[in-house]
């Protein structure tokens, strides 16, 4: 499982396109548009796709584990990738990500936004086809993984468009939404389908959930005691951007960024050591942040700590140094 085939690079151009494509269905594509949108585009876009975007992952990865199939087999397939080869392959969560992702961002700003309907759906398929594609080009998917990833993800953003307006009022306003927006994805973290050896779903689950908490709060939490929601919209892009506009689009994001990852590290070192001490491990003791006890909470309170940093303390921060 740890060795790689040996290969030799032919087409530099597919190469770097499509492990570039298979980075926008990972961590570090999803801890920065997702803010992005909240701190330059619009509040409303921002929640429905991360409200989307957890319920289509979370289904994605405990369908892996429930239905078990098999990853390809290499060789004949050669691997580009090895982190995720420890986990099932269907459906692809890349491609149920990508699908979510692209195509909630499109159908929440059509009627917000004034651009050609066809360059937004286009530009939809592409995104989510690249991301689909670069999952048969590294060897971690079969078609019918991506096929059957890319379907389900469609189906459910279907079934949720009729009530994304209900779940976010509800989110919004309910006196109910902080508690159960941490217990509730505790409870499935803490229920998450057991398997015979370790697989990093369950980690990977917890920290899309946890992120996915803690930015419910902060929405919740701006709501209540900032400005009404709905009556409130981020830094609107306009096009083209006129160059000023775009000095305070990327400073809002570098400063958001920086405050997000600084987050991240710090509650990473605190909880490690809290549930070291607690539990009597070394903080560099791999098997001992798999347990279940440890890695559910080492996560869940890491990743909410960074959603709700995103959502409430960066832009504090930003009316702060007057990026508003």
């Amino acid at each position: 499982q740890g060795c790689t085939q040996k290969y030799i690079v032919k087409n530099y151009f597919y190469y770097y396109l499509f492990r570039f494509s298979a980075a926008l269905g990972e961590e570090i594509f999803y801890i920065t548009f997702l803010p992005f949108t909240y701190w330059n585009i619009d509040h409303s876009v921002s929640r429905r796709m991360i409200i989307i975007w957890s319920i289509v992952m979370y289904i994605g990865q405990v369908s892996k584990d429930i239905l078990k199939w098999p990853r390809p087999l290499s060789p004949p397939v050669v691997k580009l990738e090895m982190r995720t080869n420890a986990e099932y392959g269907m459906p692809s969560t890349h491609a149920m990500a990508a699908t979510a992702i692209s195509f909630s961002f499109f159908i929440a700003t059509m009627n917000q936004y004034k651009y050609p309907f066809e360059l937004g759906l286009v530009a939809a398929f592409v995104f989510s086809t690249l991301v689909c594609l670069s999952r048969l080009y590294t060897g971690m998917h079969t078609v019918l993984d991506v096929i059957g990833g890319a379907l389900i993800s469609a189906v459910l953003l279907v079934l949720l468009y009729p009530a994304w307006d209900m779940i976010d009022h509800l989110l919004l306003t309910s006196p109910f939404c902080p508690l159960l927006s941490i217990v509730v994805p505790l409870v499935l973290c803490y229920n998450y389908p057991k398997l015979d050896y370790y697989s990093p779903t369950r980690g990977d689950t917890t920290t899309i959930l946890g992120a996915a908490a803690g930015a419910t709060v902060g929405f919740w939490l701006n709501n209540q005691y900032t400005a009404p929601v709905y009556a409130s919209k981020s830094f609107q892009l306009g096009f083209p951007l006129i160059p000023s506009k775009m000095v305070v689009v990327l400073a809002r994001f570098f400063v958001g960024i920086l405050v997000v990852l600084l987050t991240r590290w710090l509650m990473k070192s605190m909880v490690l050591g809290v549930l070291g001490y607690w539990y009597k491990f070394p903080i560099r003791d791999l098997e001992a942040r798999r347990r279940l006890e440890v890695e559910v909470p080492y996560k869940f309170i890491t990743y909410s700590s960074v959603g709700f940093t995103a959502t409430v303390i960066v832009p504090l921060l930003h009316e702060l140094l007057g990026l508003k």
